[in-house]
């Protein structure tokens, strides 16, 4: 089963995929897909508020904030990675739970991203936001670091999260029932 969508003026199909018995969601990856990123990114970019710097978290994320520094010329984005890495220090930590996890993640910052964010503007972008638990880690760890979250911005937005006036999206993505039919 499939889910046809245009996103950005361009049409994919994405495969529709259980997370319980009674939930299912559409599969949306930008991974590989250079041109759906490319489009999404200038979309988003029309859209986004005066920032510092594009934060997102591993992994998702990452084409999405890539792209966007670099169509808007920034010299930097920040990444959360789920795990430590022997380069990082003076790292900070929060927990998160997903939708398309099944158990606890957490997501690391490196002291030397922390520094550069404190008392700037962050904007936080992923490629979808559906319960709100990863945008949620990403705010905890850009208020510890005493930087102010300036805007929130998703691809797509999934669930309760197309009701959230905090945030900016392209498209909706609907929730689907085991028979591939859109839950309303």
């Amino acid at each position: 089963m499939f889910h046809r969508m245009t996103i950005a003026g361009l049409e994919r199909d994405l495969p529709i995929c259980k997370v319980t018995d009674q939930l299912y969601i559409a599969g949306f990856v930008i991974f590989g897909d250079p041109e759906l990123t490319v489009a999404c990114a200038a979309e988003l970019l029309k859209k986004a508020p005066e920032y510092d710097y594009i934060i997102t978290a591993e992994a998702k994320g990452i084409p999405l904030a890539h792209e966007m520094a670099r169509q808007a010329g920034n010299a930097k984005y920040i990444l959360a990675r789920k795990g430590p890495k022997l380069y990082m220090r003076d790292i900070l930590e929060v927990n998160v739970h997903s939708i398309t996890t099944a158990k606890e993640q957490h997501l690391y910052l490196d002291g030397a991203d922390a520094e550069l964010m404190k008392g700037k503007r962050i904007l936080i972008v992923d490629d979808v936001i559906s319960t709100g638990e990863s945008l949620h880690a990403l705010e905890a760890l850009v208020e510890k670091v005493g930087a102010t979250v300036c805007g929130r911005m998703a691809i797509l937005a999934e669930g309760d999260a197309q009701d959230r006036e905090d945030l900016i999206y392209l498209e909706k993505l609907p929730l689907f029932h085991p028979d591939g039919s859109i839950m309303e």
